[in-house]
């Protein structure tokens, strides 16, 4: 007998990015290695939908809809210089050593191609009704829609947040997943 397809979702646990390196048609979707979004803190996942109604005879004959867009919305806790090259574009390069060393990320006008990249969240073991189980959100291709909320705070910690809109793969045609296992599993 299958697992129930219905669960509780409680907290997030973990989340990664990876480069897409490879979207062929009818072919296999790769991906580059994973980096942490460390201290994830939120994974919103939305949706906009597109009505379009006929009408004649002074009445609504019918109407159709279509997804045109899936986004995400992602709080963490911790600034990634690899996060934002992964998400953005740009270089992270070190220097320096000993106590001088130095990690520093550089984004200019001719780096800064906001590459396509893959998400993966993971809620804690016992975060569904699957005791032992997870929920895994993933989308496939993401693009980021806007500027990472980057900077200070005064007297406070500051968190780094990113929004990107998913686009379905040229591979397989998938936008999002949720894959709910009844042992847990790492991100991989």
């Amino acid at each position: 007998m299958p697992i129930s397809r219905v669960t509780k979702q409680y907290s997030v646990q973990d989340a990664k990015i990876a480069a897409l390196t490879a979207d062929p048609a009818g072919g296999a979707a790769t991906y580059g290695t994973l980096i942490d979004v460390p201290g994830i803190q939120e994974m919103s996942i939305s949706g906009d939908v597109e009505v379009k109604t006929l009408r004649g005879d002074n009445t609504k004959l019918a109407s159709n809809a279509a997804i045109t867009n899936i986004q995400v919305a992602v709080t963490h806790a911790k600034l990634s210089l690899d996060v934002l090259a992964a998400i953005v574009g740009g270089a992270v390069t070190d220097s320096g050593t000993g106590t001088a060393e130095v990690s520093t990320w550089d984004l200019s006008g001719d780096d800064a191609n906001l590459p396509p990249f893959k998400l993966e969240g993971v809620t804690p073991p016992n975060g569904v009704d699957i005791v032992g189980g997870d929920l895994h959100w993933v989308l496939h291709k993401l693009t980021i829609a806007s500027f990472p909320d980057l900077g200070f705070a005064n007297e406070d910690f500051r968190v780094v947040s990113f929004t990107a809109d998913a686009d379905p793969l040229l591979a397989n045609g998938k936008w999002i997943s949720a894959v709910l296992n009844e042992t847990a599993a790492a991100i991989a």
